[in-house]
């Protein structure tokens, strides 16, 4: 069971209890950040992707990858960036360490597909209550996929979040409108400048011009909902999430 550590907010001075989630990898082990006590926190000024995610090894599989770093609101109004240990937990009895293996080369745009993997576990979704839980909700989901190299997409999309893994690119769309039909070829276009496969993610759904849009282009369209689970919406997503592409 995680460990629950004081953090003193640098901000107020006051003090917390602090404990750190765990991450579902995709071999079925939980993930969990080990906190540097010998570094402070840091106030959250201004958002920047690659201060909001750190490389975690799997204690059981050894495999690297990312996953969000860990913050903590105060009572005072400030977001504290909590600082991680580089050293990686020790290998329980029994497991030896394995390298990561990447897919090959990306095909043609169409349905995105799923990473090979050696057994895939239940997905275990985090609950979103902000937009960032929702883009962590889609990430987690796309590494249970097999995409373990997750990342910021190059090009920003025309709403929401944009996501990258190796021959795929993924939108995430936190806000309270569905996505048009304009949204999803945004996408497929996107895709299509970088030979990759593609995914939407919508927390609000889509309209139904949005839907048809999908299926003509074959674009997999989930739903999030606030327990962080997507939930297909076209056959195109009942394929990946069954793991049959």
């Amino acid at each position: 069971m995680p460990e629950s550590v004081p953090v003193r907010c640098p901000a107020c001075r006051r003090e917390r209890l602090y404990t750190a989630p765990s991450y579902p990898c995709a071999c079925g082990a939980p993930v969990t950040p080990v906190l540097d006590r010998r570094a402070a926190p840091t106030t959250v000024v201004h958002r920047a992707w690659d201060d909001e995610w750190v490389a975690l090894r799997c204690p059981a599989c050894r495999l690297r990858h990312q996953w969000p770093q860990p913050e903590l609101g105060c009572a005072c109004g400030a977001v504290l960036r909590l600082p991680v240990s580089d050293l990686p937990p020790e290998p329980e009895p029994g497991t030896t360490a394995t390298t990561a293996t990447r897919p090959s080369a990306p095909p043609p745009p169409g349905p995105a597909r799923t990473a090979p993997t050696a057994q895939r576990r239940a997905f275990r979704p985090v609950t979103i209550r902000t937009a960032r839980d929702a883009v962590t909700a889609a990430a987690l989901y796309l590494n249970w996929l097999g995409h373990g190299d997750i990342r910021r997409a190059d090009q920003r999309p025309t709403s929401g979040v944009g996501l990258a893994a190796r021959g795929l690119v993924a939108q995430v769309d936190p806000s309270v409108r569905p996505a048009s039909p304009r949204d999803v070829e945004c996408l497929w276009l996107t895709a299509m400048t970088e030979s990759a496969d593609c995914v939407y993610f919508s927390l609000a759904g889509y309209d139904d011009d949005a839907r048809a849009r999908a299926d003509q282009l074959r674009v997999p369209l989930f739903v999030l909902d606030l327990t962080g689970t997507p939930k297909p919406v076209n056959a195109m997503a009942d394929a990946l999430d069954a793991g049959s592409v």
